[in-house]
This record gives structure tokens, C-alpha cells and sequence, in this order.
């Protein structure tokens, strides 16, 4: 019994260490970030490139996707209030759709203003374009090498470092257009790093509202295939029947599983679990494991008196059908 809660009290406590490295990570990137960002308005303005406003855009984005998953790490560390029986923990997927739409809608507007711009193109300092983009290559690399530090299993964090690989493509290809502009004069070349740009938000967004969707619909882990997975469960020799197989993800890394196993009379229900449990945490990561065991209606075998007998024996503590496992 103490062994057991020391395990856990252990667990709970390097759990807790982890997150607030990660919100370390995340505050320092969050400072390189806001910094350079507002000088790089302040640039983008007075040298009238769209390349630069359109990469400060992004780093607003950045910014609010690494103090949403700062928040939602702290709502999803709460213990469990009232009737949200899993905790706060899918705050983080809301977080990464709304990061994921917010993208979206940013790269819609900069498509328009950079079409408008290859039509009429304004003059552009190609000199000022190429240094802030090259400080800005600089500062993402920083940024996104912090956020590398942190745990990327979390969808919420993940996205904001999706974030910050995109934006610093980005950077490079304005560092591109602001050298062109510099050398040959060619004011396009400003809009065309804005495409560019765009085209690297709505992949980064299309990814992030995709992957939150399926967890929000429920739907099960990418890479597991549950055919498979519930043809190796049916497969145990003890195993007669498995239905209403459910596999999901309450959160980034946290998948679920609950099913009904009907097991071959006079076969011991416990071990079957056992059994079943330690191979979907072993060949699966999945340890949320809810299996409710049954054996078969009698009408669906030959059942003698001795095997019923049996049965018993091993099933007798048994909680009622319908009762859960939880682990």
C-alpha cells in the first residue's frame, strides 16, 4: 500500500517538474517572440513591405498559441471539477483549433493584400526587408529551439512550434525578396514572399484544425489501426468475441479504449485481462483501458455442469456485467 502511493505521489511530482519546464521553455520563447515582434511592425510599416507585416502577423500568432498553451496547461493540471470526470485536459485541443483557425483567416486576409499588392506594387526598402528578416531568422531559430525543449507529445505545443518552423521559412523567404528588391529593384518580390508565407500558414492551420477535429469527433489515435487492433485482441486463445471496440483520445498522448470481451467458458476472466491490458500498453501506449468480460450465453454453448462449476470458480468476483476496469 505505501509502496503503491509513493509510486504515485513520485509520478504526480515529475509529472508537475515536467510542466513547469515546459512553461519555462515556453515564457522565454514567448519573450524572443513579442520583442522582435513589435519591432518588426514598427519596420515593416516605414519600409511598406507586406512580407514583413505578414511574418509579424504570424508571430502574433505565435504569441497567442504559446499563451493559450501556457493557459490550458495550467486549467488542464486542475484536478477535476464537477462533472468534467477527465479534468480540463481537452482545453489544450480547443486551444489548437483555435490557433489552427486563427491561421486560417490570417492567411486569407495576406493572399488578398498580396494580390493586390503583384497588381499595384508599392515601393519597397529591399535594404531594411533584408536585415530585419535576417535578425528575424535569427530570433526564430532561438525561439524554436526553446520550444524544442519542451514536451512536443502535447498537440497545444506542438502547434506552436509548427508555428514557429513556419514562420522561420517564412523569414528566409523574405530575407529573399528583400536581397531581390535590393539588387534588381523588383517591388514583387515582396508580394511573392507573402504568398509564400501564406502557403506555409494554411498547410500549419489546415494540420492543426485536421488533428483537433479527430480527437473532438472522437475519432481514434493517427497510426493505430483498430481492425488490427481488435482482430490481436479477438486472436487470445481464451478470447471468443470482442464488440463495441471504442478506441479515442481524451487529450494529446491520453488514448482511451473500452470494449466487451466474451471469453471461452471455464477460462480464467482475470488473466484474460491481464492479458489484453498488458498488450495494449505494451504494443499500443494505450493504459486508459476500460474491458468489461463475459462469458458467453449459455445458448451460444455446450456448457456440462462441471465446466459451469468451473466457471464460477473463476469468475465468481466478478463485478456484474456492465461494470468497468478502469486503469
Amino acid at each position: 500500500m505505501s509502496d503503491a502511493a509513493g509510486h504515485a505521489h513520485g509520478h504526480g511530482h515529475g509529472h508537475e517538474v515536467g510542466q513547469d519546464a515546459d512553461r519555462r521553455w515556453l515564457s522565454i520563447t514567448l519573450a524572443l517572440i513579442v520583442v522582435f515582434m513589435a519591432g518588426e511592425v514598427l519596420v515593416g510599416l516605414v519600409a511598406q513591405s507586406l512580407a514583413l507585416l505578414s511574418d509579424a502577423a504570424h508571430m502574433l500568432t505565435d504569441a497567442g498559441s504559446i499563451i493559450l498553451a501556457i493557459m490550458a496547461m495550467r486549467l488542464a493540471a486542475r484536478p477535476p471539477p464537477g462533472g468534467y470526470t477527465y479534468g480540463l485536459k481537452r482545453v489544450e485541443i480547443l486551444s489548437a483549433q483555435a490557433n489552427g483557425l486563427t491561421l486560417l483567416l490570417l492567411a486569407a486576409w495576406l493572399a488578398y493584400e498580396a494580390i493586390r499588392r503583384l497588381i499595384d506594387p508599392p515601393p519597397v526598402a529591399g535594404a531594411l526587408v533584408l536585415v530585419t528578416a535576417l535578425v528575424g531568422v535569427a530570433v526564430n531559430i532561438a525561439a524554436t529551439w526553446c520550444l524544442s525543449k519542451a514536451n512536443r507529445s502535447s498537440l497545444n505545443i506542438e502547434g506552436a512550434f509548427q508555428h514557429l518552423l513556419t514562420d522561420l521559412y517564412g523569414f528566409i523567404a523574405t530575407a529573399i525578396a528583400g536581397a531581390v528588391v535590393l539588387s534588381t529593384g523588383f517591388a514583387r518580390a515582396d508580394a511573392i514572399a507573402t504568398l509564400i508565407v501564406v502557403a506555409l500558414m494554411t498547410r500549419a492551420g489546415v494540420q492543426l484544425v485536421r488533428e483537433s477535429g479527430r480527437i473532438f469527433l472522437e475519432a481514434a489515435p493517427a497510426g493505430i489501426d483498430t481492425r488490427a487492433l481488435g482482430s490481436r485482441l479477438a486472436a487470445h486463445p481464451d478470447v471468443v468475441e470482442v464488440h463495441d471496440l471504442h478506441i479515442w483520445q481524451i487529450t494529446s498522448g491520453q488514448p482511451a479504449l473500452s470494449a466487451h470481451v466474451l471469453v471461452q467458458p471455464g477460462r480464467d476472466c482475470h488473466a484474460v485481462r491481464t492479458d489484453l491490458q498488458a498488450l495494449l500498453a505494451h504494443d499500443y501506449a494505450i493504459t486508459h483501458v476500460t474491458l468489461q468480460l463475459d462469458h458467453p450465453a449459455p445458448e451460444l454453448f455446450t456448457i456440462t455442469h462441471a465446466d459451469r462449476a468451473d466457471e464460477k470458480g473463476h469468475c465468481a468476483d466478478l463485478p456484474a456485467p456492465g461494470a468497468e476496469n478502469n486503469t
